[in-house]
């Protein structure tokens, strides 16, 4: 059976976790792999988790009853409280991808600056 694009990228993240590497930079890796934006990797991720790429979807009934019903709103909270995880966990990896980057572009700082300078320099 053919795997959708989300179920890969699902596997292929949980495979980079499992080899120890963290999920903002596993997403980052594939997105270079696949030539996409990272948001668009790691949206791949997160549809395939909800339940949106991996097939699974809502019966189809003829009819609706109280039950049904009462189920469906159910599983629609339940879905709730799933996708509040998953914002809180991407707000997290965000959160990590900014730190890494404010850390880097700190670390460069002085050079980057010395190196303008010595070209300003330069034209005088």
């Amino acid at each position: 059976m053919a795997v959708s694009k989300a179920e890969e990228v699902y596997n292929k993240t949980e495979k980079l976790i499992g080899e120890g590497v963290s999920k903002a930079d596993a997403f980052k890796k594939l997105a270079a792999e696949y030539g996409q934006p990272v948001n668009s990797i790691r949206g791949s991720y997160y549809a395939f988790t909800s339940g949106k790429g991996n097939g699974k979807g809502r019966p189809r009934r003829r009819e609706t009853t109280p039950e049904d019903a009462l189920a469906d709103a159910r599983a629609a909270l339940e879905r709730s409280i799933q996708a509040i995880d998953r914002e809180v966990e991407a707000a997290d990896d965000r959160a990590s991808e900014a730190a890494a980057e404010a850390k880097a572009l700190k670390e460069s700082a002085d050079a980057r600056k010395q190196a303008i300078t010595e070209r300003l320099e330069a034209l005088k």
